[in-house]
Order: structure tokens, then sequence, then C-alpha cells
């Protein structure tokens, strides 16, 4: 696909719901005694993984429209033995939150994914999850396919966080929800809270505490879950594509609808803020738990970014379309503590770096920051990118293209689908052209 220089963009839109809670949505569901129904759902390939995975562990799933799902759950410790191996697809997040579910279920199953997925690292999740009891069996580097052979007398955990994942974390916890006695995690830096969110949600016994080293989340485990009705809010991570190309487009101004703005996700918009993006936010509410509001875009001038590894967390899917940003910006921008990225869907740090090359803009990397040298408005374009099967960089390639003097052409643009159903028609409806 090919991205050409847009013209200013406008428009008043939504993009679909969080992937990250959708994913959370569906599994919880599964676990509570009675019907849920889940307003707003991703249906993404991604999340569609997520519950044919719940479908064949016993849950029944039934939708009803477009975003509109009743989950009908077996309650804690009733998954039941699928019958075929659990196909993950490309998502990072169900292959490791469903193993987490899985390790305390007196149960044999078999995680794979697509060929991006199998390379990712599984051992961070697997290691203190077999502390439960559980036991693991993959590839050689902690690699899918993955056998689990789930525990019936699972062991709560008591587990420090060495890497700040939020799928690590979530994984613990969900394996503690069979375990019996408290599960205990210690996080040094904040990651995403959907689960610990979610999990209140539904009734689950769950505590957090703030200690001169981070935090501690406390689960009791053994609950019953209850079926508790969802709102999933938009995707921030989504919102960020038309919010970014907005901000870089002389003469746009659009808005999105109902924008999920936990404040452990919207270290974009901070960053974005601090560069002199003019951005607003209205109507705040919140809903099922979570922050929501309609965010405004209005295009400026942008000035350098400089950010600290401690933010990572906060927008760990957003330094691509960040990066191209900062590729548009007045004067040289770094990126700090960037090592996480060498392991999401492919090596994203590389990858973003590539991109931008590829177009003209100058930049480096340099041990784990990247370091962006903008052009002071629109770069040149005229690359072809390769997306790595990577939906983000492809998104963002495209962003790169409509603000660049020259066409963008992206290799591969089919994995957008995986988070973001309906992109391309999205952008085209607020002004961009693709072809």
């Amino acid at each position: 696909m090919t991205a050409h220089p847009a013209g200013p963009l406008s428009g008043d839109v939504r993009v679909p719901g969080d992937k990250s809670i959708s994913h959370r949505a569906i599994m919880l569901s599964a676990l509570a005694v009675g019907q849920t129904r889940i307003a707003g759902l991703l249906e993404g390939e991604d999340v569609m993984r997520t519950a044919a995975a719940m479908r064949a562990l016993g849950a029944r799933l039934t939708r009803d429209a477009p975003g509109q799902w009743r989950v009908d759950g077996v309650g804690v410790g009733g998954l039941a033995e699928p019958d075929d191996v659990l196909d993950m697809g490309n998502s990072g997040t169900a292959a490791r939150l469903l193993t987490g579910l899985l390790a305390t279920h007196p149960v044999f199953a078999v995680v794979t994914g697509d060929a991006s997925l199998r390379r990712r690292p599984m051992a961070r999740a697997t290691e203190p999850l077999a502390q439960t009891g559980a036991r693991f069996a993959m590839r050689e580097g902690g690699r899918l396919p993955l056998a689990i052979a789930g525990t019936g007398e699972a062991l709560p955990l008591d587990h420090r966080m060495t890497v700040a994942s939020a799928q690590v974390k979530s994984a613990i916890l969900l394996a503690g929800l069979n375990a019996r006695g408290t599960t205990r995690v210690e996080e040094p830096v904040p990651t995403r809270d959907h689960t610990e969110n979610m999990l209140r949600h539904f009734g689950a016994e769950l505590t957090i505490t703030r200690t001169d080293d981070g935090r501690v989340i406390a689960l009791a485990g053994q609950p019953e879950l209850r079926a508790a009705d969802i709102a999933v809010p938009g995707d921030p991570s989504s919102a960020a594509f038309p919010l970014v190309a907005a901000l870089l487009a002389p003469g746009s101004r659009l808005t999105v609808r109902g924008v999920g703005l936990n404040p452990l996700r919207t270290g974009l918009f901070d960053v974005l803020r601090s560069m002199g993006a003019r951005l607003s936010v209205e109507n705040s509410r919140c809903e099922g738990g979570e922050p929501v509001g309609d965010v405004t875009a209005e295009a400026g001038t942008l000035t350098p970014a400089d950010t600290a590894a401690g933010i990572v967390p906060s927008m760990i899917d957003e330094f691509p379309i960040l990066a191209v940003a900062c590729a548009v910006a007045s004067g040289t921008s770094r990126l700090r503590g960037l090592g996480e990225l060498r392991v999401k869907e492919s090596d994203r740090l590389a990858g973003t770096a590539a991109l931008l090359t590829a177009n003209g803009v100058a930049c480096q990397i340099e041990g784990d920051d990247l370091v962006v040298h903008g052009a002071g408005g629109a770069p040149p374009g005229g690359g072809e990118v390769a997306s790595h099967m990577d939906h983000r960089l492809a998104m963002s390639a495209l962003v790169l293209g409509s603000v660049c003097r020259a066409p963008v052409l992206v290799d591969d643009t089919a994995f957008i689908e995986t988070s973001f159903p309906g992109f391309v028609p999205l952008m085209a409806s607020l002004g961009c052209r693709f072809t």
C-alpha cells in the first residue's frame, strides 16, 4: 500500500475498542459465574483468537451485533481441556495471559502462534508460573509452541517483577485466581493496570499498596467472580495514529471520541504535549472502571522530545508513531530506554529506525536509545518500508507517508487488521490518500 501526501485532515470519529481491555474482558467473563455483556469489543484478529481459545476451554460466547457480545462463564477453576492446539495468531498478550490461566487448571494444552509470535520470548512468563506447580515445555530460547501441563493444586506466587511487563504481571495474577492463598506481585515500575481494574470489576479481592520500591498487588485466590457488564473504551494506541497525523498535517483538526485515558496508557499524549502539541480532552468520564474522554488534535509546530526510560511502560506500543512525530519536529529528539521494543511483534526499535531512514529522516540507535533528527516540516519520503509483520510499524509508515513530500510504500499492511480493523477507510474519511 502507498501513502500519498495529504492535505489538512478533519473529522469526528471513533476508533475500535481497546485491545488490552478486550482480551481481558473475554478471559475474565469466561471465568465469571453468569452471563456478561460486552459492548465495544475490538473484533480484530488478535481478540478473535482469544475468543476462539476461551470457547475451546468451555466458555460460551455469542456475538449479537458488531462489538456486542455475551459470554456465559464457567467459573474460576472451571476451564476444560481443549481438544486441539490453541493458535493465538500474532497476539503476545493473548498467548502470555492464556498461559497464566492454564497454569493453574488441571489441563494439558499446547499454545502456538504465527511466525512472528513464535519468535517472541515466553520464558519471562513461564519461569515464574512454574512456581505454581505447572510444567512447561517449549522450543529453544523459550519460544512457542508451548506445551502446558497445568496443576490442580496450585501454589500462590510471591513475585518481584524484573521486567516492566503488564503481560507477565497479568499472567501471574490470572494464575493466582485458581491458587489457594494470596498471590503477590511487586512492581517496581508501574505498568498498565487493566487486569487489576477488571478483576475488581468482577468482584475479586485485590489490594494495591504503594511502597518506596513501587507497588505491591495482592490477590486473594479462588474467588467467585460474578458476571458484570463491560463497556470497552476506544483504544488509545489506535487513537494515536489519526491524532498524530492531524498534529503533523498543516491546517488539520479532528476529534476522536470515547478514548480510554488510563494514566498508565497515556504516556504518548504527555510526551506530545511536552513537544507543544495542541491536544485537548473534553467530556471526561468513567466507564467500567476506566477513565474515558474525547480527544481533539490541532496541527501546529512541534519541538523535539527527550523521553526518560521510566515512561516506556505507559507508551510501549506508541514509540513508532512518536518517532514519526519527531521526524517532523524541529530539532533532535532522543527516545530513551527502548530495549523492550526489540521483542515486540518485530524488532520494533530497528524497524522504526529503518522506516525513518528509508524516507530521508536522519536517525541512529545508540544502545537502547533512538535519536531522531527532525526535518522541521515535511520529511522527504519516497521510500519503501518493510513492516516485518508488525501492524504498528505499518500504520506508522502510512501516517509518515501522509505528511512527507513524496509517497511512502509499505510492503505489507495485512497485519493492521489484528489491532485496528477499518484503519484504512477511517483514515481515508479524514483526508488521507492510500492506494
